[in-house]
């Protein structure tokens, strides 16, 4: 019976010093600023497509979404897909003015300011921040934060 034991604690402390080295190790996606600057332009072309379920594609299942024209924060792919149907209507083109980008193991954060271009030619100035994930070989927001400049 001691022995069963033995083995049985043995065996437990070995599967969870396995886990503990596979988190440990985990493997990091290889990226550059350009590659999660591009993740923007990826997002931008999306709105262009003016589909509201291909906008949400660019979102983790879990992210959140607190958006530019909503005062509602958005934390699942229906709530997104809701805001961006209205959102779209609007036909908006964004333009980065500035921006910094921070890099770690498989997640990214950009941040900045940006200018929506709406379809009646007026222009939205607002800042935001991007936070992504590399989940299933692809970079996903899992954060998205837009707020209008507080000054005009």
């Amino acid at each position: 019976m001691r022995t069963i034991i033995a083995a049985a604690l043995v065996l437990g402390f070995v599967q969870v010093q396995s886990a503990a080295a596979a988190a440990e190790t985990a493997t990091c996606a290889p990226t550059s600023e350009a590659e999660i600057a591009k993740l923007f332009d990826r997002w931008n072309t999306s709105l262009a497509t003016l589909s509201p379920q291909e906008v949400a594609k660019n979102y983790s299942e879990d992210s959140v979404l607190l958006a530019t024209l909503s005062d509602k924060p958005r934390l699942t792919q229906a709530e997104r897909i809701d805001y961006f149907e209205h959102f779209l209507v609007n036909e908006p083109k964004g333009h980065i003015d500035s921006r910094d980008i921070k890099i770690g193991c498989n997640w990214a954060v950009d941040t900045g300011t940006y200018t929506f271009s709406l379809k009646d030619g007026s222009k939205v100035p607002a800042r935001y921040t991007y936070t992504y994930e590399f989940k299933d070989e692809n970079w996903l927001i899992t954060s998205h934060h837009s707020s209008m400049m507080p000054e005009k």
